[in-house]
């Protein structure tokens, strides 16, 4: 029955308790049969609702955690805001990383000391944190691990920009995300962007573009350049790859601080495996001297699979006694087995040089497996 119909109905003759209790009831289920009839529409009209609501509410908290309240924000600006990452909860720090303490050392002075000491470099147009910053070099070699420390030692905002959060179906709306990177920056500064996998993103232009990827990189350069126009302006950007060649060269202009972080040195990888295996149990006859040498050409990622996967033999060591002391005592049933268990069979074995060596094997038997180039096929007659 519809709502005129009701209405009609209740004029008609004088009205009782139930009459008013059965209006009120259908009312109410009329109602909300038309809210959620409005909200499945607009659910199905915009699919991204929900999810736009989360990043919403996600966006607000991260806002109030770093400090920044009663600045207003636009929708788009809310949805870069939820990729926004608090310094404080960054847990990688410059003792984190070993064998690059002079990148460490120009990095502190190039990068941070601006930002940290504002107030001596008011006066002047030259002494400015620089517009981008790009690291560079092999993969596994601790470009990632620079940029989080940077972030964590300087104290700046720090947006994890990627991809795909500038993407959009809509026409339009990747141009509309990425002008609220810039304004959100500038809003919540001292900020630094960090795009990782920057030649995935900010590639070489051609004219197998798609419009709106051709688009939103015309944005991103023109609002980048506008930067530079705003006076004290302490917004920077900074970018990783292992891809240098493959960056778009108007990029790379406005990035002219960059750093090349190679393959680390022997005596790097000493320093690095030193830093790894802090803290492990390890036998006095291991030598990070001899493994530093055997692992040319290693980067630090490789180096710390060797050492997990050495770790690894002592745990399968451990299980397997287990078991053996399993089977011994199932044999043993009557009691005629020592029931005092040896305390040193209840923990690890420490690390030997032994184990290492074995994980070096295996890691240089999968890189040789990865790198090897299949044999061409032999032709054949038809």
């Amino acid at each position: 029955m519809m709502l005129g119909e009701i209405s009609k109905e209740l004029l008609t003759r004088p009205l009782t308790r139930n009459d008013m209790l059965m209006a009120l009831l259908r009312l109410t289920v009329f109602g909300a049969a038309t809210y959620f009839s409005i909200k499945w529409v607009s659910d199905a009209l915009d699919p991204s609702r929900k999810q736009r609501i989360q990043l919403k509410k996600k966006a607000e908290h991260l806002m109030k955690q770093i400090g920044v309240e009663g600045v207003k924000l636009t929708e788009h600006e809310m949805n870069i805001a939820a990729h926004l990452v608090i310094p404080k909860d960054i847990k990688v720090t410059w003792k984190d990383i070993a064998g690059l303490d002079e990148m460490v050392s120009e990095l502190q002075d190039t990068v941070i000391l601006p930002f940290q000491q504002r107030h001596l470099f008011q006066h002047s147009k030259l002494c400015q944190p620089p517009r981008g910053v790009l690291l560079y070099g092999p993969p596994g070699c601790g470009k990632t691990l620079l940029a989080k420390a940077t972030a964590q030692a300087s104290g700046c905002r720090f947006i994890n920009l990627q991809a795909s959060t500038l993407t959009d179906k809509w026409y339009g709306e990747s141009q509309k995300l990425t002008a609220a990177v810039f304004s959100l920056a500038t809003k919540i500064q001292p900020c630094i962007i960090f795009i990782d996998e920057i030649d995935a993103f900010l590639r070489n232009r051609s004219e197998t573009d798609h419009e709106a990827t051709a688009m939103m990189k015309a944005e991103f350069m023109s609002l980048w350049d506008g930067l530079e126009t705003q006076p004290n302006c302490q917004v920077m950007m900074l970018g990783a790859t292992n891809r240098p060649q493959d960056v778009d060269p108007a990029i790379l202009r406005r990035m002219p601080t960059t750093f090349q972080i190679g393959l680390p040195t022997q005596k790097q990888r000493q320093d690095i495996l030193k830093l790894i295996l802090a803290g492990e149990n390890l036998s006095n006859a291991v030598s990070l001297k001899d493994l530093a040498e055997r692992t040319s050409g290693y980067s630090g990622s490789d180096l710390r699979e060797v050492c997990r996967d050495a770790a690894m033999y002592r745990v399968r060591d451990y299980v397997r006694k287990q078991q053996m002391r399993q089977i011994a005592q199932m044999l043993h049933e009557d009691g005629d087995s020592d029931e005092e268990s040896d305390l040193d069979e209840e923990r690890l074995r420490p690390l030997t040089q032994l184990d290492l060596l074995l994980a070096l094997e295996k890691m240089k038997e999968s890189k040789g497996a990865s790198t090897a180039v299949p044999a061409p096929r032999e032709p054949t007659l038809d």
